[in-house]
């Protein structure tokens, strides 16, 4: 089984990884609106849409929101959100969804770059095409592997939930490696996340490749400027070739 399947359908996942709160997700896409002028009733698909966090936010915009995620348990939790605006299914993200019906896509919060082959990216970003309408616009939030590298923190430790996970970080083969271990009731748990490290140029080549072309670059959720030695993050909107 691919890790990302196993560590994102426990529970573990969303007790670790609680601090990024929907205070976060509203101010970025508040910034997303401004900038990109969403409209009411546009259709917006969210990729890898976890518990809903993001796509809660999108559908407050007035926009109809598909959140799709890999992870049954996410959905679940997701589903208890649905509305006239908002719905969720378990559905594979390398595969298209609905052919040229969105005008948006999104994939937030380093969602991305988790498949041992190279040519899921590939399979990913060109059913994101697909999945968008002629003019319609792709929204990619991934971490910016610069800063990721300059500030890597080899072991660390997290206390949330009343759990303590400790965390050991390596980098190999241009991947980040993120080892979790931690005990609860008396069990042991260990998972693992790996995590291509993209940069701005092997997104630009593989967005060629999936008939993408980049518009705009961002460095951080209120759209400041992309620099690549500072921005934590790496923000890309593109619009089909």
């Amino acid at each position: 089984m691919a890790w990302f399947k196993d560590w994102f359908n426990s529970p573990y996942y969303h007790i670790l990884y609680g601090q990024h709160n929907d205070a976060e997700a509203a101010l970025f896409i508040n910034n997303l609106s401004v900038f990109l002028g969403f409209k009411d009733h546009q259709n917006a698909l969210d990729l890898a849409c976890g518990k809903g966090r993001h796509s809660k936010q999108l559908a407050s915009h007035r926009l109809q929101v598909t959140g799709i995620d890999l992870s049954e348990e996410s959905i679940k939790s997701a589903q208890l959100f649905t509305s006239d605006r908002l719905n969720f299914e378990v559905h594979d993200m390398r595969k298209v969804y609905k052919k040229r019906y969105f005008e948006y896509v999104f994939n937030i919060f380093t969602s991305f770059g988790y498949f041992s082959n190279a040519e899921d990216n590939i399979s990913t970003l060109a059913a994101v095409k697909e999945n968008l309408k002629t003019n319609g616009v792709f929204i990619q939030d991934f971490f910016n592997a610069s800063w990721v590298i300059n500030q890597i923190v080899p072991y660390h430790e997290i206390n949330a939930g009343g759990i303590l996970f400790k965390i050991n970080k390596s980098i190999k083969d241009q991947k980040i490696i993120k080892t979790i271990e931690f005990n609860d009731q008396g069990e042991h748990y260990q998972f693992c996340e790996v995590v291509d490290l993209f940069t701005l140029a092997d997104f630009e080549q593989m967005y060629k490749q999936a008939g993408l072309k980049i518009l705009h670059t961002f460095g951080d959720y209120e759209l400041g400027s992309f620099n690549p030695n500072e921005s934590k993050r790496l923000i890309l909107i593109s619009q089909p070739l």
